[in-house]
């Protein structure tokens, strides 16, 4: 680990053996159990300072999914890179650790769907949501996938710029945050963990994963994870938005209010899609108030 990673990410690496693979995670701290989950293209990097704060009370599990951060990164014919596999890496996980109930569950971007889809499973598991910049249902009918999202998804230009030039993971870096752009050292901390052709598939793989249609490989699981979520509407549950996220905008903001209307929300207009990074300073101490007041 480099001194730069080690400044801003001091923190024990973990790893479970998952069919020969290894799958980090960060166990820091003791306490009621908070699980952490990311997106795409990030890693459990984003939530260090939510960690560094939560620790101190609570025990935060935080993985890297498969293929991200400093976690394995196979060939397709080693790993199954699709939401059904991810929910069951998640699983086998927590089962691993003993964590069976009260779990605060953190999810962002492709974390969210991830997570819902734990939850949704094992429902008597999940006491508190905090969600961020996600989803845990279909496009909403008001919303078009973003032209380079589909592109990136569907063509061989797409596959080329992800694995070849980074381009996912490189524009996330600079657009994923608005109010408070990184310096060039987290931008580079960001995409530290891909840094070539063969690191990059996971990156590309959960934009292909993406279903827009039936007969789409996530299709009937997200379709089963929107039906379900409604469960949770009575659970303390907290949500924080960045509004400018050119992908999570106000169409799935108004999705989550339409189904979590006594939900807690804070918005931000001029934050962008990493919004625990852009507005750190505010969102972890609104988390730790949550946590405290929802015990």
């Amino acid at each position: 680990m480099s001194d730069a990673l080690k400044k801003h990410y001091p923190f024990t690496g973990r790893y479970l053996d998952l069919d020969g693979l290894a799958y980090h995670y960060l166990d820091e701290g003791s306490g009621p159990v908070v699980v952490m989950l990311h997106g795409n293209p990030s890693w459990s990097f984003y939530y260090r300072n939510l960690v560094s704060t939560l620790s101190t009370r609570y025990r935060c599990i935080v993985p890297d999914h498969m293929g991200c951060g400093l976690s394995d990164k196979p060939d397709d014919d080693r790993y199954d890179y699709t939401l059904g596999r991810r929910v069951s890496d998640l699983e086998q996980l927590l089962a691993h650790l003993g964590i069976r109930d009260s779990i605060t569950l953190v999810v962002h971007d492709w974390g969210g769907m991830i997570g819902m889809a734990y939850a949704v499973r094992h429902p008597l598991a999940i006491k508190r949501l905090v969600v961020m910049n996600t989803a845990a249902f279909h496009l909403p009918p008001t919303k078009r996938l973003p032209l380079a999202l589909r592109i990136c998804r569907d063509t061989k230009l797409g596959s080329l710029l992800v694995r070849g030039l980074n381009a996912f993971s490189l524009a996330a870096s600079f657009v994923g945050c608005k109010r408070n752009p990184m310096t060039a050292e987290l931008r580079g901390l960001y995409r530290l963990p891909y840094n070539s052709w063969r690191n990059r598939i996971a990156t590309l793989r959960f934009v292909q994963d993406i279903p827009l249609a039936p007969g789409d490989r996530a299709h009937d699981l997200v379709s089963s994870v929107s039906k379900g979520i409604g469960q949770f509407s009575d659970l303390p549950m907290v949500i924080f938005w960045g509004e400018r996220d050119f992908v999570f905008d106000r169409h799935f903001l108004a999705e989550w209010q339409r189904r979590f209307p006594r939900a807690e929300l804070h918005r931000y207009p001029d934050a962008g899609h990493y919004i625990l990074e852009d507005m750190k300073e505010v969102v972890v101490p609104i988390i730790t108030e949550f946590l405290e007041r929802t015990e």
